[in-house]
């Protein structure tokens, strides 16, 4: 299963990503006030189901939804399982930008296993992009100025199973199609998590219920537009664009929380959306 590589296909794809993440990032604060990680993750995958089942009936019904490779979807979802809770876990123990900054060492250990099991090629734009993205994340976090925390631990975890995750989706999408990919993410994550679930389930509030609806939302299409974002282009090509993310979350913390926007994170997002154009511009001129 091939697609005509496109950066401007694969870039609008990470829009989509990005953006939701964004906001799932914030409901997921706003839930974790009241109900467990395990819940929150099973309902996500529940209603995400649901949700999912306008673009499995256009694709052609679940007959269509059959997987050439069930043992890599499956370790592919154990991997991203344990990440998402690691991340949904980091947001209550450390802040928000701290969470999402941390994260984005992803695209080192990702980098590094597309390079070892899918056969994609670093270059010299490549490592640069990433290069850039980690010094500016390390300048906005600013480690050192105080001691690491099991928060921060919990979010490094995250990272390496969400790079895992990404390096087998990509190699997913050379068999499979997205929407049976997201099928069996939701249908799998669905009964890993169901008996932890009803160990710590509660009734949630009407408040908490609409961010569990904007979670699902957010977590089911915000994978439908990232494997969709990998049919365009290497995988070391979209996760460098993910770093915007950063300073999109500080931003969204200044208009949202009033939190500062200090020279530090300034810089930071400066040398990472730099990665991200010469990550670009390199990947374009060797299409021409």
């Amino acid at each position: 299963m091939t697609h005509q590589p496109s950066l401007v296909k694969a870039a609008f794809w990470m829009a989509g990503w990005l953006t939701a993440m964004l906001v799932m990032a914030i409901a997921g604060r706003e839930t974790t006030r009241e109900l467990d990680v395990f819940q929150i993750m099973e309902m996500r995958s529940v209603i995400g189901l649901l949700m999912l089942y306008p673009l499995i009936h256009l694709a052609g019904g679940f007959g269509t939804l059959k997987t050439a490779r069930p043992w890599q979807q499956v370790g592919r979802n154990i991997a991203h399982y344990g990440a998402q809770f690691a991340w949904f876990k980091a947001l209550t123990l450390i802040p928000l930008a701290q969470v999402i900054s941390i994260e984005f060492t992803m695209p080192i250990w990702t980098a590094i296993l597309a390079v070892a099991f899918l056969g994609e090629r670093m270059g010299l734009w490549k490592n640069l992009a990433v290069a850039l993205g980690v010094v500016g994340v390390v300048i906005i976090v600013r480690p050192g100025t105080s001691e690491i925390v099991p928060g921060q631990i919990i979010a490094l975890a995250a990272a390496v199973g969400f790079a895992i995750s990404v390096t087998m989706v990509k190699s997913l999408t050379r068999t499979d199609s997205v929407v049976t990919i997201l099928f069996w993410m939701l249908f799998i994550q669905s009964v890993i998590g169901l008996v932890p679930a009803l160990e710590v389930w509660r009734w949630p509030s009407a408040y908490v219920w609409g961010w569990i609806l904007i979670i699902a939302f957010c977590g089911t299409f915000s994978h439908y537009c990232l494997t969709r974002a990998m049919l365009h282009a290497d995988a070391t090509i979209v996760v460098p664009m993910d770093f915007l993310r950063v300073p999109l979350a500080a931003l969204a913390g200044w208009l949202l929380y009033n939190e500062r926007l200090d020279m530090m994170t300034i810089l930071g997002a400066a040398l990472i959306l730099s990665g991200n154009l010469l990550n670009l511009k390199g990947a374009g001129a060797r299409k021409t």
